[in-house]
């Protein structure tokens, strides 16, 4: 368990990570004695294997209107802010991605980034539409130009960023960061 943890540090601290799949296999050896059935000699080898990944594909478990998680890793959508859980329009984000992801193999495509701990990730459905600019056009996300350099800016519909208003008043530097619990 402790180099799982070095590990997670490691990648926490690093300027540039990408997503790491961790394979683990274990194996018992057990050398019995005839001569003295008391004696047993117990082996466990383990080999751990680190694999870096740019890309990673799977149904995906819709965390909120911005995060998904695909095999087990975090990601963040790339370029877009979408409202939490707690804030008005939250759950109609988080139902509108699970909308979109439902029954498809989604593919994340990741940047090296990080936020709030979660992998951040350009993630597309399986036909090759962005999901980021589904969100968007959809009016469930707006684009965060500091971050997508105003990639989704275009696809805004007239008067989200009043809708959604804690999202834009985030991104302005209005609202305290979100603390974690």
């Amino acid at each position: 368990m402790g180099i799982f943890r070095l590990l997670s540090r490691a990648f926490r601290v690093s300027r540039r990570p990408r997503a790491v799949l961790i394979e683990r296999e274990t194996s018992v050896a057990e050398d019995f004695t005839p001569w003295n059935s008391r004696i047993t000699t117990t082996t466990q080898t383990t080999q751990i294997r680190i694999v870096e990944v740019e890309e990673l594909r799977g149904p995906a478990w819709v965390i909120d209107g911005d995060t998904l998680d695909i095999a087990g890793t975090r990601i963040r959508l790339a370029g877009i802010d979408a409202p939490e859980m707690d804030h008005p329009y939250g759950m109609s984000a988080k139902w509108a991605l699970v909308n979109l992801c439902k029954g498809q193999v989604v593919r994340a495509v990741f940047d090296g980034d990080l936020s709030h701990d979660r992998t951040v990730a350009t993630c597309y459905l399986s036909d090759g539409r962005d999901l980021s600019a589904e969100m968007v056009k959809a009016g469930m996300a707006i684009d965060w130009p500091k971050f997508s350099r105003g990639k989704y800016s275009a696809l805004e519909l007239p008067g989200i960023r009043k809708k959604l208003w804690r999202c834009d008043a985030r991104q302005k530097g209005r609202m305290p960061p979100r603390t974690s619990a």
